[in-house]
């Protein structure tokens, strides 16, 4: 059984105003899930990218602007959208705070190509803890 603790995850700064927490992936055992927070400044975000696999993203604290396949929605506190494998999307903090967002790839392996980019980013790996 392993047991982890996201408090205790090591915080990645993956662009300017983004810090991520890694909970579940293969670097730590997982085979069919990634699963990790963010804290996002305002203005911040991820930009236009999209997965092979299917990613629920969650609002649990802040407000987000979040784009999928050409459509814009803000999601606050709760809320949570369904983002197809292969969509191109991305979000950024439309709020004043900080937003707190939980993420669920349907893999372990973190893959993400994001848009005009000819080479896929990969993140959480079993043989490294990035």
């Amino acid at each position: 059984m392993i047991i982890k603790d996201p408090a205790t995850a090591v915080a990645e700064h993956w662009r300017e105003g983004v810090e991520t927490r890694m909970i579940v992936s293969a670097a730590n055992g997982a085979s069919g899930l990634c699963i990790f927070e963010q804290w996002v400044a305002p203005g911040a975000g991820a930009p236009t990218h999209s997965h092979q696999v299917e990613e629920v993203l969650t609002v649990r604290a802040g407000e987000a602007e979040v784009w999928l396949a050409g459509e814009r929605v803000t999601l606050s506190a709760g809320q949570s959208v369904i983002v197809p494998a292969r969509k191109t999307h991305g979000f950024r903090n439309s709020g004043s705070g900080t937003l707190h967002l939980h993420a669920v790839l349907a893999a372990p392996v973190f893959e993400a190509l994001a848009e005009g980019a000819m080479e896929v980013t990969r993140r959480w790996q079993a043989d490294s803890s990035a």
